[in-house]
């Protein structure tokens, strides 16, 4: 069988230029089925620019990118209902109440029983008690906490998370965490997490790729990446890679297929 029918997300070759500028380069990855795979990249790595093309709300220069067998962004309409993202930098309506906000996304999405569905996720996310508030009046970890609920509204079989915890306290981010590692565990889900918290990437993921000027620059387990730089932790081996450090380290190894 075709690795591409197999692979939940397979990106091949692909590249995007912005008015000279080269937000991506010639990236290829697959990801396969049940995985968790951190996107690790300083600021302008292409982090963004990548997960947006696996979306299909970008469509790239050259390349592509398939998910769950479509290619995106032509047949996005097969799959967005199978899909879905979180980030933070994200906002809903703020004059919405939280139940109105999941509403209108569980309909976007063809949730059946729209109603059942918020309330369950309102119970397991601990929402309950502000559903009927404006979500402009919620605090920041109250936010995440909603934009996670909507994130799994369709249950989807690939989630696309970028700095999920951003700016949330050790324990709402510990928390957020848990829920997102349930969550793949149970449904076997698809998850490609873009995150700068190291310690984040180490806990939860199984392979992390890292890109550098929309380049990738290492692929690989964090154990062997790890071992392969010879640092204790993923992110003096992120630094390495950042700074330019990465033929210093112990010798390379091959990247995960």
């Amino acid at each position: 069988m075709d690795a591409q029918n197999t692979s939940a997300i397979t990106v091949d070759n692909l590249v995007k230029h912005y008015k000279g500028a080269t937000a991506v380069d010639g990236i290829s990855f697959r990801l396969n089925p049940g995985s968790i795979t951190g996107l690790l990249g300083g600021n302008g790595a292409g982090k963004t620019t990548t997960i947006a093309m696996i979306m299909g709300l970008v469509t790239p220069t050259s390349g592509s990118v398939s998910v769950l067998g479509a290619q995106m962004p032509k047949a996005r309409y097969r799959v967005l209902h199978r899909m879905n993202f979180e980030s933070p930098y994200v906002d809903m309506p703020m004059r919405l109440t939280v139940r109105q906000n999941l509403s209108v996304f569980a309909q976007l999405y063809a949730v059946p029983a729209i109603g059942e569905r918020i309330a369950n996720l309102a119970d397991e996310l601990e929402l309950t008690e502000f559903l009927d508030r404006p979500t402009g009046k919620l605090s920041a970890g109250q936010k995440t906490r909603v934009s996670l609920a909507k994130a799994l509204l369709n249950r989807p079989e690939v989630l696309l998370l970028d700095e999920p915890t951003a700016s949330l306290d050790p324990d709402t981010a510990d928390w957020v965490r848990s829920r997102l590692e349930r969550y793949r565990i149970e449904h076997k889900a698809t998850v490609l997490l873009a995150s700068h918290n190291m310690t984040e990437v180490e806990r939860l993921c199984d392979r992390v790729i890292i890109m550098k000027k929309g380049r990738i620059e290492d692929d690989d387990t964090p154990e062997r990446l790890l071992s392969r730089y010879g640092r204790e932790t993923l992110e003096e081996v992120f630094l390495d890679v950042a700074r330019g450090r990465r033929e210093q380290g112990s010798v390379l190894g091959e990247a995960v297929p």
